[in-house]
């Protein structure tokens, strides 16, 4: 129908007595330009209305709280200090913040954290933007809460090193803290109020209200042509949506992406071998701030993530199966790369900006 309509102006435009051959081939490509122009906004048009109703694309609602840890200001603020405060760790040198930089999309920005010892560890370290919103947590699901979380990286011999067992008493003696504990939780200093407080602040560190979340709230002019065909093709021809949906955009499920990675990924949890090198979807918002990408680190860009996708992963033995057989090769086209990029960036939304606090017994 398009097509014919199409060819009926333009048969019309050419057949129009013109004053002059100048004036006519102006009026050719003005008209020429509107007729592409109209059927390019209802090829939009047609986006958007698909788009609006696809149940798997949601806006970000608010963080959930857990009914045994509900916020307050001073528990927030607590959590806050905690998470900025290198007296966490077993040399008293690095806190929460070196790996979770608020000006580096809280990451690091390296390919892999760096070790307590200087060494590199194993895998990127993830942004904890909107980490309040998964069902799991670190790449490999090893964590059920946030409050659990919050304690993993403290006692590990490889990242802060601190016995929890002497977590406590070291914190006793720092004139401020019984204080701050007893502000926020009406009690003492306990491991849970630790992971409670740091728990608390991460739930404030979310990226939303994107132009993407307007869009699915109703504003169509939230988004531009070329970022709405790059939501199209998110959502269709590049199947970003089979992994990236709902809330937060990602489905909290385990895949082997084709890496080409040691890490054992879902299977030091499980045991299962059909785990092995699989890693859990990561969401999408603040992407534009959190690189380098994947779990170890391995894509600079964002423009590589797309590239790696359109060849259809590398060649893990265990690659899962939907890359196998759905995406072993996109053949998107350089336009198609470029509007889908469009797109992501939306996601990158604004970041909070936290500045390091004051720290009990500083001056």
């Amino acid at each position: 129908m398009r097509k014919t309509f199409f060819f009926i102006l333009i048969t019309s435009v050419s057949l129009m007595a013109c004053s002059s051959a100048n004036s006519q081939e102006k009026m050719m490509l003005d008209e020429h330009g509107e007729i592409h122009q109209a059927l390019e906004n209802d090829d939009i048009n047609d986006m958007i209305e698909n788009l609006l109703s696809n149940e798997l694309l949601v806006p970000l609602g608010q963080v959930p709280v857990p009914e045994d840890n509900p916020m307050s200001a001073a528990m927030i603020e607590l959590g806050k200090i905690l998470f900025f405060d290198p007296r966490l760790s077993g040399n008293n040198e690095v806190s929460c913040q070196t790996c979770h930089d608020p000006e580096l999309g809280y990451g690091d920005g390296k390919v892999t954290f760096t070790k307590i010892d200087g060494t590199q560890g194993l895998r990127n370290s993830p942004t904890v933007l909107n980490s309040g919103f998964y069902t799991t947590l670190f790449w490999d699901g090893r964590a059920e809460t946030l409050e659990e979380q919050a304690l993993g990286p403290i006692q590990d011999p490889g990242e802060m090193n601190q016995p929890l067992d002497e977590l406590v008493d070291k914190l006793r003696v720092i004139e401020g803290y019984d204080e701050l504990f007893l502000a926020a939780f009406d009690d003492e200093i306990t491991l849970e109020n630790i992971g409670k407080a740091l728990a608390s602040f991460q739930r404030t560190l979310v990226v939303n209200e994107t132009r993407y979340d307007l869009f699915l709230k109703g504003d169509r002019k939230a988004l531009s042509a070329k970022e709405i065909r790059g939501l199209d093709l998110f959502a269709g021809k590049a199947f970003c949506i089979t992994c990236h949906h709902s809330e937060n955009l990602t489905d909290n499920e385990y895949y082997n992406l084709g890496l080409n990675s040691e890490d054992k990924g879902r299977f030091a949890i499980t045991g299962d071998e059909r785990d092995i090198g699989r890693i859990r979807t990561p969401g999408l918002y603040g992407i534009t701030y959190t690189a380098p990408y994947m779990h170890n680190g391995s894509i600079d860009t964002l423009e590589e993530v797309i590239e790696f996708y359109n060849r259809g992963g590398d060649n893990h033995p265990n690659k899962s199966m939907f890359m196998r057989m759905f995406m072993s090769e996109l053949h998107l086209t350089a336009e198609e790369k470029g509007d889908l990029l469009a797109f992501l960036k939306v996601l990158g939304g604004d970041p909070p900006i936290i500045t390091k606090p004051i720290l009990p017994g500083e001056k």
